[in-house]
């Protein structure tokens, strides 16, 4: 019952726990895809998952970790989103990455977007004194891509393996 438990909810909670931290903080630290990466290790074998289907999550987790890096070496991500995605694309799998990708895609436009309107209208007096809300709403900062990449995993996770295997 106790890893029925972790499968449905560790992933999800962790990654609305780094999308809130993103959105409240513009940062996503280590420690959080680290926490995803040994949970996949723990569980993925207690899923029944073979050392076959593990090996291929651990691969297209790296391949995504390369294409992370190189997207934060051209300034399009933040190093923390890029660790991010990867983790939870391991989580993913092959099977789910393409659709993780786009449902995160779509997700970061419509953030990206709100943030750009947001960013043109004067920021009312009453949340200037808000750290967050200040830090989001300047121009000269990132879009928090960790809200975009939690909103994708709680739509995607539950059709992946990990989920239909408990039914």
């Amino acid at each position: 019952m106790l890893v029925e438990l972790a499968i449905i909810f560790l992933l999800p909670a962790v990654m609305v726990f780094a999308g809130a931290l993103d959105l409240f903080t513009m940062t996503i630290p280590n420690r959080i895809s680290i926490a995803l990466v040994a949970g996949f290790v723990v569980l993925a074998p207690l899923a029944g998952f073979g050392w076959e289907t593990i090996a291929l999550h651990f691969a297209t987790g790296a391949a995504m970790l390369g294409l992370g890096i190189a997207a934060f070496a051209m300034g399009w991500i933040g190093g923390g989103d890029a660790k991010l995605f990867a983790a939870a694309s391991l989580w993913m799998g092959y099977e789910y990455l393409y659709e993780y990708a786009l449902v995160t895609s779509i997700f970061g436009g419509i953030l990206t977007v709100v943030l750009l309107l947001m960013r043109r209208a004067p920021l009312p007096s009453g949340l200037a004194g808000q750290a967050w809300i200040s830090r989001l709403h300047d121009a000269g900062k990132g879009v928090p891509y960790g809200v975009a990449l939690a909103l994708a995993v709680l739509v995607v996770y539950p059709r992946t393996n990990w989920l239909q295997s408990l039914i």
